[in-house]
């Protein structure tokens, strides 16, 4: 089944990620996606903490697209499972 967008669901200073989510029908998968990956994607300097969500809005269409090529390939991690994303996960 192919992966739909779901919540963005916040910015977690502390560990340097943002959690979202996205739907396998109406199964919610778990998502994270670290701030240097984000930062790489955009190749330019990093951005402060307040402005996180908004950079991920725009990174929005690529991080879901690798979440959903992870999770075809079984990429889960953590408890409960889900996917993580990280710089290494954007690079050619």
């Amino acid at each position: 089944m192919t992966l739909t967008s779901g919540r963005s669901i916040s910015h977690e200073y502390d560990r340097m990620i943002v959690r979202f989510s996205m739907h396998d029908g109406t199964r919610e998968i778990p998502c994270a996606v670290s701030t240097s990956a984000m930062d790489y994607l955009e190749r330019g300097p990093q951005v402060s903490p307040e402005q996180r969500e908004a950079q991920f809005t725009r990174l929005r269409d690529r991080i879901e697209a690798r979440a959903a090529s992870k999770y075809r390939a079984t990429e889960f991690e953590g408890t409960p499972p889900g996917i993580v994303l990280r710089g290494i996960d954007f690079r050619p």
